[in-house]
This record gives C-alpha cells, sequence and structure tokens, in this order.
C-alpha cells in the first residue's frame, strides 16, 4: 500500500503502468495530478482549458464529449484536448473500491516545442477526445517519468513533445490548436491562482489595463460576467481538490474563497450535478 492507495500488479504488465505506480507518491507528483474516487459519480460539463492525457489505473471511466461517448479501463490513454467539455462518470474498481488515474498536462512550452517539430500546418478537426492503448506511447511517457524522477525537467517535456507529435501523426493536430485567446479565460486564469482571494472588479481593472466599463462588455460579449466567471474558476478548483486531496469539504470550500461550507455544496451542485461528498474522498 503507498499512501493509502492499495497497489497490485497491473493488468496488463506494461513497465509504463508499473512506473507509474510507482510515481503516486513520489517528489514528481507535481507534474501530474493523481486523481482519486471512492464511490461512483458523475459530474457534468468538465471544461478542459489546457490540452492533457489521463492514463487510467484503476477502474473505469465514461466520457461524453458532444455526440462522442467512451470508456475507458485500466491500460487505456485519454485524450483531451482545449476547449472541450466533457460529461463523465468514474467507476471505482469493485474489488478495490478505488478509482486512480494520472493526469498529465500538456503545457504551453510542450505545445510550442510539438508545433516546431510538427513543422506542418495545423488543421482544426472534430476530435476532442481519443482513446488509445498505453503501450503505443511507452516509450516517451518512459522517458517523461525517468526524466521527472531525476528532475530533468527540460528533457521531461521534450518527452511529452514527442508524444504530442506521435498523437499529430495519428491524425489529432487539434492537440497543437489555441483556442482563441479571451478575456473569460484570462480571468480564470488569475483566480485560479489565489481561489481563496476575495477578487474585485478593480483587481482584473489594474492586472489587465481597462476600466471597470470596458471590462463588463467584454466578459458581456463572451455571453457571461465577472461574478459568473469568479464562480466558475474557484468551482473548477474545488473539484480539482476533491479529486487530489482528502480534505474535507469545509476545508475544500475555504480553500476556493468560500465562507459557508452549505452554500458551497449548493453551487457546486448545481454546477457539476453532483454534491462534493459524492466523489467519497473527503
Amino acid at each position: 500500500m503507498r499512501g493509502g492507495l492499495v497497489y497490485l500488479p497491473t493488468l496488463n504488465g506494461t513497465a509504463i503502468l508499473d512506473r507509474l505506480f510507482e510515481m503516486v507518491d513520489s517528489e514528481s507528483r507535481e507534474a501530474f495530478a493523481c486523481i482519486t474516487a471512492r464511490r461512483e459519480h458523475g459530474v457534468k460539463s468538465v471544461d478542459v482549458e489546457q490540452p492533457r492525457l489521463a492514463i487510467i489505473l484503476r477502474g473505469k471511466k465514461q466520457v461524453r464529449c458532444g455526440a462522442v461517448q467512451i470508456d475507458y479501463a485500466p491500460g487505456d490513454l485519454f485524450l483531451m484536448t482545449a476547449g472541450c467539455r466533457l460529461d463523465v462518470v468514474n467507476l471505482p474498481d469493485p474489488v478495490e473500491g478505488l478509482y486512480l488515474t494520472v493526469a498529465i498536462p500538456f503545457c504551453d512550452e510542450v505545445i510550442a516545442a510539438a508545433r516546431l517539430l510538427w513543422a506542418r500546418p495545423v488543421t482544426q478537426s472534430d476530435a476532442k477526445i481519443a482513446k488509445f492503448p498505453l503501450d503505443q506511447f511507452e516509450r516517451e511517457l518512459l522517458q517523461w517519468a525517468d526524466a521527472m524522477t531525476n528532475r530533468q525537467y527540460v528533457i521531461a517535456r521534450l518527452a511529452l513533445a514527442a508524444l504530442a507529435v506521435r498523437l499529430c501523426e495519428l491524425g489529432y493536430t487539434n492537440l497543437l490548436v489555441s483556442p482563441p485567446p479571451s478575456l473569460t479565460a484570462r480571468v480564470r486564469a488569475l483566480v485560479s491562482e489565489q481561489p481563496d482571494r476575495d477578487w474585485q472588479s478593480r483587481d482584473f481593472e489594474h492586472e489587465f489595463g481597462m476600466s471597470g466599463a470596458t471590462l463588463r462588455r467584454r466578459l458581456a460579449t463572451e455571453q457571461t460576467n465577472l461574478r459568473d466567471v469568479i464562480r466558475a474558476a474557484r468551482l473548477a478548483c474545488a473539484l480539482d481538490l476533491l479529486y487530489t486531496t482528502r480534505w474535507p469539504v469545509k476545508t475544500i470550500a475555504a480553500k476556493v474563497g468560500y465562507r459557508s461550507a452549505p452554500s458551497f455544496v449548493h453551487k457546486f451542485t448545481e454546477r457539476y450535478g453532483l454534491e462534493p461528498a459524492q466523489i467519497g474522498n473527503t
């Protein structure tokens, strides 16, 4: 057992699955998210703002993106491109009572390097999510894991860039498409850095060099408003914390700027379609 997680031999024996299990409690965890759940649950309308990979280690996952639905099992690699919205169901392993996934983000530096390596036109397609057998990318992922363990971060990013190019060769150039810049995304990114801060309009006016009227008008053209963007960013941070920690709901509420736990639970349930405790980690 590592960190309260039961470790059993991997189902298909691939080296990278065993390597990822070793990394779950290592100091390299700042490079990825270890997502756990101890109850079956569904989450609606999860926004993916950065392309990433998810590797299923325990349990199963069902994902719907628009009209596309894909089921994932241990040993599957799940690709998400930026800008997609997902409805997901996470199902813990019936024997271990645990759902466990490792999520690896493609940071801006990795995407920029992959664009240089690809050196071909990038086209937008309808493919927002995909499923691959993990051993198809075992070499690149092992290089990434070894580099992260040895704190060789440049080599780790290059390994992910090489993996991204492999995905492009398979037709998933969506990975390299940057969503059009939006004020909403900039506000969300700022709030995500300090979700517990008492954010006011003047904070964003100062940060972005615009008046309050301009801020409101720009957000209105993006069919939103400042209060809703701040709330969405805080709740997204809360969702991450619910999956990656075992903190009580009251603690998570405070961490993302809610003084009232009941108010947080109400807003979270309204946004994602489930109560925070349904994930089962708290």
